[in-house]
């Protein structure tokens, strides 16, 4: 599979989830073809164009207009389809027509302030056994998410600190954002099971 460059997406002045943390949360989401995912706070859709084109059947939710214009203006260059849900997740899911569908995959990458609201949705939405992966600048965030994912019954959390650094045409180095990339599973249920 061809990973795309940062440079092949249109950008605009819209946040992106940069090549090598989106090949490295990528990885950690494990698509396989036919999965159904959901990429809440898309942004540009580099994350969600990624998991269509290997085969992910997509749907994304942003709120910024900007964001929306974008993953449908890179969802048509690069021949994919994206289930767009414009608004503010988890409201916009739920009052969309994808609000009882249940997915094997979900990217954080924006959470807009409503992790815990978040969580309560993928309770219902998110298959047992099912993998979520986020992307976390701020530290205040990342503790968040990390006190939710075992009250909510995920295991084999991972999490990882990536600071990339791109050299450019002077040969001098620039250093992106330190990024925290977090990959956990939801419990099967023969696990609750065997713990009841």
């Amino acid at each position: 599979m061809k990973n795309i460059k940062d440079c092949e997406f249109i950008r605009g002045e819209v946040p992106m989830t940069k090549f090598n943390i989106r090949n490295i949360s990528l990885s950690h989401l494990q698509i396989e073809k036919g999965d159904r995912f959901l990429d809440i706070g898309g942004g540009t859709g580099s994350v969600s164009i990624e998991a269509a084109l290997q085969g992910a059947e997509v749907s994304t939710v942003e709120f910024n207009e900007e964001a929306c214009s974008l993953i449908l203006e890179n969802a048509k260059k690069f021949g994919v389809k994206i289930n767009l849900i414009s608004g503010k997740a988890p409201e916009a899911l739920l009052n969309s027509e994808y609000g009882s569908v249940k997915f094997d995959k979900c990217f954080i990458g924006g959470s807009g302030g409503e992790l815990k609201n978040i969580f309560e949705y993928l309770e219902e939405h998110l298959k047992k056994g099912g993998i979520i992966c986020a992307n976390f600048i701020l530290i205040k965030n990342l503790n968040e998410f990390l006190e939710l994912l075992p009250k909510y019954g995920y295991t084999e959390i991972e999490a990882h600190l990536i600071q990339t650094a791109s050299m450019g045409k002077t040969g001098l180095f620039k250093s992106e954002n330190p990024i925290y990339i977090v990959r956990a599973c939801k419990k099967p249920d023969t696990e609750l099971k065997e713990q009841d």
